[in-house]
C-alpha cells in the first residue's frame, strides 16, 4: 500500500476509534479492567471505625494524633492484543471483511487503554508468531499498531491459537489483560486457553461473517479454503445442504462457548455486518458489574 493511502486510512481509523473510546467506552473500560493492586496515596486523621492495621504509627507519633494511611487502586495495566492474521481474516460478504473489523476493534481498545494510562502491546499470529510489538504507552505507539494492522502481510496462512497463547504466556511475565481476536476456526487450544487465563485476564472476541453460520441460496458455488486454497463446490440451492451447514456451525459455536466457560473466559461474538459497539459495551458493562 502506498504511504499516502496508508496514512489516510490510519487517520480515518484514528478519528473514529478515538471518538468511540472517549465517548462510549472510557467509563466501561475503567470499570471492567482493574489494576493489579493498591498503592499508598496519602495520610489523614483517624476516624472511629478505621481498622487499626492502616494506622501510620510514624506520623501518629510525630503529630501526637492518630493518622491512617489512604490507599488507591494501582490503575496502570498492561493490555495485550492477540490478533489472528490467518488467511480467513480476509473473508467477508456483508459490510466489512473480518480484518477490517479487527483493525477497528484493536484501535478502539488501544485508545481506551492509553486514555486510562495503560500500556498496550500486540502479538500477530497465524500458524506461527508473525510479529510481537512490546507494550508501550503513547499516541505514536498506537498509530504504529494501527499501521501494522492495516498493512501487515503475514508470512503464513494457517491458524494456531495454541501456539499464540503459549507464546503470550511465556513472553508476558507480569499479569495483564489480554484480548484474543479471532474467528476461532481451529482445534486443540483449550488447555493453552485455560493456562493463559490462569496467569492473565483473558477476553475472547470472536469475529465472524453471517455466511459462516448460514448459507444463502445461490445455486452451485465454489468455496475456497483461504488457509489451504482447497476448492469445494457446494450446491447452496439444496435445502438439506443448507440445513446441514447451519447445524454444523451451531454445534461448533456451542462447543466454543463451552470451552470459554470451562476456561473461565469472558467472550462475545462480533459479526461483520453489524456494529460492534453494542456487544463490546455489553461485555464491558457485564465485567464492571462483577467488580
Amino acid at each position: 500500500m502506498e504511504t499516502k493511502e496508508l496514512l489516510k486510512k490510519v487517520k480515518k481509523i484514528e478519528i473514529k476509534s478515538r471518538g468511540l473510546s472517549s465517548q462510549i467506552f472510557s467509563g466501561e473500560y475503567h470499570s471492567a479492567f482493574k489494576g493489579s493492586g493498591m498503592a499508598f496515596s496519602e495520610v489523614r486523621e483517624y476516624m472511629p471505625g478505621d481498622p487499626v492495621r492502616i494506622i501510620d504509627w510514624n506520623v501518629t507519633a510525630r503529630l501526637n494524633k492518630p493518622y491512617v494511611k489512604v490507599f488507591e487502586e494501582e490503575r496502570e495495566l498492561t493490555v495485550m492484543l492477540l490478533v489472528d492474521m490467518s488467511a480467513s481474516k480476509d473473508f467477508g460478504t456483508r459490510n466489512q471483511l473480518k480484518q477490517e473489523v479487527v483493525t477497528e476493534l484493536c484501535a478502539v481498545l488501544a485508545f481506551a487503554a492509553i486514555q486510562n494510562n495503560d500500556k498496550i502491546g500486540v502479538i500477530f499470529f497465524s500458524d506461527k508468531i508473525e510479529k510481537f510489538i512490546p507494550p508501550k504507552k503513547g499516541k505514536s505507539h498506537i498509530l504504529r499498531i494501527i499501521r501494522e494492522l492495516i498493512d501487515f502481510k503475514p508470512e503464513s496462512t494457517g491458524t494456531d491459537i495454541k501456539l499464540a497463547l503459549e507464546y503470550f504466556t511465556a513472553s508476558i511475565k507480569k499479569r495483564c489483560t489480554a484480548f484474543l481476536l479471532s474467528d476461532f476456526i481451529d482445534e486443540d487450544f483449550e488447555r493453552a486457553l485455560r493456562l493463559a487465563n490462569k496467569k492473565h485476564d483473558l477476553v475472547a472476541l470472536r469475529i465472524y461473517d453471517k455466511t459462516e453460520k448460514e448459507l444463502p441460496n445461490l445455486g452451485l458455488v465454489p468455496f475456497v479454503d483461504a488457509e489451504t486454497n482447497a476448492i469445494k463446490w457446494i450446491d447452496t440451492s439444496d435445502k438439506k445442504t443448507r440445513t446441514h451447514y447451519k447445524a454444523k456451525a451451531l454445534r461448533q459455536e456451542g462447543l466454543l462457548k463451552v470451552i470459554f466457560q470451562k476456561a473461565g473466559i469472558d467472550a462475545t461474538d462480533i459479526v461483520t455486518d453489524k456494529p460492534y459497539i453494542k456487544p463490546l459495551k455489553a461485555l464491558f458493562t457485564k465485567r464492571g458489574s462483577r467488580r
